[in-house]
């Protein structure tokens, strides 16, 4: 057993995706608070490992590290909520259809997004950034051997959650620092 078993997404029982909580909604994941990230990213890798797997998609279109490249994030999140809304119980009977035409959309602008980020099967690196005129040019990125998946996710998870953590306590703090007289107790 590994040590990470509470971000385990590759165990066959969660090979299919649960049915969500509430209605489906958008996610902007600039916005998101730490608690919120971490629940998101769980869910999303969830069903990307099912998508992948059940449709036997290529690396060239989902590929393992899907997670270190946020225009990928943003589409594959995208593509999940559609599915959410497409199987909503709620909704109509040619929702599925729908959303299958979207996917093969979808998985066409994948393929693009992997092209140009680079990342592949076996290795990764990040995006490459194209600098305008007058910006620094970005240092030189190496690529770097994909040992180990499921490890990479769960850091990552962990490194994004810290990182949310700790900009909103620095938020917090600046507002408990600015924050001269608690309201109401001014001498009247």
């Amino acid at each position: 057993m590994n040590d990470h078993t509470e971000f385990d997404d590759t165990a066959e029982s969660n090979l299919s995706p649960e049915p969500a909580a509430g209605p489906p909604h958008p996610i902007n994941w600039n916005l998101l608070i730490a608690h919120d990230l971490e629940q998101e990213l769980l869910v999303l890798n969830r069903w990307i490992n099912w998508l992948r797997t059940e449709y036997g998609l290529p690396a060239s279109e989902i590929p393992p590290m899907w997670h270190r490249h946020p225009e990928l994030l943003w589409e594959l999140s995208a593509l999940h909520l559609h599915w959410l809304c497409a199987y909503d119980p709620e909704q109509d009977g040619s929702a599925p259809f729908g959303w299958h035409r979207d996917f093969s959309d979808a998985r066409a602008r994948l393929r693009d997004w992997v092209a140009a980020s680079g990342t592949r099967r076996d290795r990764d690196r990040p995006t490459r950034q194209t600098p305008w005129p007058g910006e620094e040019q970005p240092p030189q990125i190496a690529e770097q051997v994909i040992t180990d998946r499921d490890a990479d996710f769960v850091q990552f998870v962990l490194d994004q959650v810290a990182a949310r953590q700790a900009a909103e306590d620095a938020f917090f703090a600046s507002i408990e620092a600015n924050d001269v007289e608690p309201l109401g107790s001014a001498e009247v």
